[in-house]
């Protein structure tokens, strides 16, 4: 299959990270994948190192209109038999097919990871969305639900090739670890998670990822006087690791349409304690594969923490479960069969 994928996307980010994954996926069971995104450091290296062909382009506002017109020339070179396209600024900027291409017609499936405008999915036919509460936001939105399917993320069970040394970040042999991933940005509540692990004793905490809140992260730090146990270590691609050395992990989002990091704790056999934030709370279930606490409440923040640490059953417990549901519905070949027969469904409908 001749598949076109499509994302502007930011500097760092869990969709952006899942778009690589994907496109790499799709790439290794044998499709012709072309890719269509921004110019970035981190992302475009990963992908021509595993054999995709990119093209980078601006995605920029109202005003671009370079953007469309060039993505129109690749898609016409390349005839694909179906566009994906990630988030909202991807089918905003997008061509739908029109005879007067020269090329078989194409559909154009949008991905939503959010709750986003819908303005801007004109040019999309079909929706994938990643979670059942955007399905329904979408049907509520007056999209026909036929031409939606939930899909889940999938979260691949890395080998560490490198093991992390706790010691050389200054962390004594025994002492408990917490780990957090995600963008540095408000709606990961990193602030009240460096606030609770300040307040126990002897606990570290390693928070992985860069962006915009990371002065204010910082500063918090110094002011709480944690600079010796609580570290910022950037983004990171040696995910496997992190958790491999971490005693549990931290979801702590206020704000999370989905959350990665959950199915990813799951599938490295970690710990998990995650907020009831809207993507988390539709899939943990509470004592048995993580523990939920409250959005901000820095108390349930250190009573779970401690719960964790202090009970090795409940620990156990919580890796045992999370690693059946994550075999379960959010391997890479699960995720990636579901899409593969979304498209082949849509593919024949459109031959009928």
């Amino acid at each position: 299959m001749k598949i076109v994928q499509v994302m502007a996307g930011a500097a760092h980010g869990g969709a952006e990270t899942a778009f690589v994954d994907m496109c790499i996926a799709l790439h290794e069971a044998g499709h012709d994948i072309v890719v269509i995104t921004r110019a970035n450091d981190l992302r475009i290296p990963q992908l021509q190192k595993a054999g995709l062909r990119v093209h980078t382009l601006r995605f920029g506002g109202a005003i671009d209109i370079l953007t469309k017109s060039r993505m129109r020339r690749i898609i016409m070179d390349f005839k694909p038999d179906i566009v994906q396209t990630w988030m909202a600024r991807a089918p905003w900027k997008t061509p739908r097919w029109n005879k007067n291409m020269g090329i078989p017609y194409y559909p154009v499936i949008a991905r939503l990871g959010g709750y986003y405008n819908i303005k801007y999915f004109k040019a999309a036919d079909y929706f994938t969305t990643i979670t059942p509460d955007i399905k329904q936001y979408l049907i509520d939105q007056g999209i026909d639900g036929k031409t939606i399917e939930h899909i889940n993320n999938f979260a691949e069970t890395e080998t560490v090739t490198s093991p992390i040394d706790r010691m050389d970040f200054g962390i004594p042999k025994n002492a408990p670890l917490v780990l957090g991933l995600g963008r540095l940005h408000t709606a990961k509540a990193f602030d009240t998670l460096i606030r609770a692990v300040a307040s126990l004793e002897g606990v570290y905490l390693w928070i992985a990822g860069e962006g915009p809140e990371r002065t204010a992260l910082e500063e918090l730090i110094r002011a709480l006087a944690v600079e010796d146990r609580v570290k910022l270590l950037g983004w990171r691609s040696d995910r496997a690791s992190l958790f491999q050395a971490s005693d549990l992990c931290f979801f702590s989002s206020r704000y999370e349409p989905f959350g990665t990091v959950f199915v990813q704790a799951w599938a490295q056999k970690t710990p998990l304690i995650t907020t009831n934030a809207d993507g988390p709370r539709q899939f943990v279930r509470n004592e048995e594969d993580g523990l939920i606490v409250e959005i901000d409440n820095e108390p349930q923040f250190k009573a779970a923490i401690l719960r964790v640490l202090g009970d090795p059953d409940l620990a156990k417990k919580l890796i045992e479960n999370g690693y059946r549901r994550y075999e379960a519905e959010f391997t890479k070949e699960k995720t990636l069969s579901h899409y593969l027969a979304f498209y082949e469904a849509i593919l024949k409908q459109r031959r009928l």
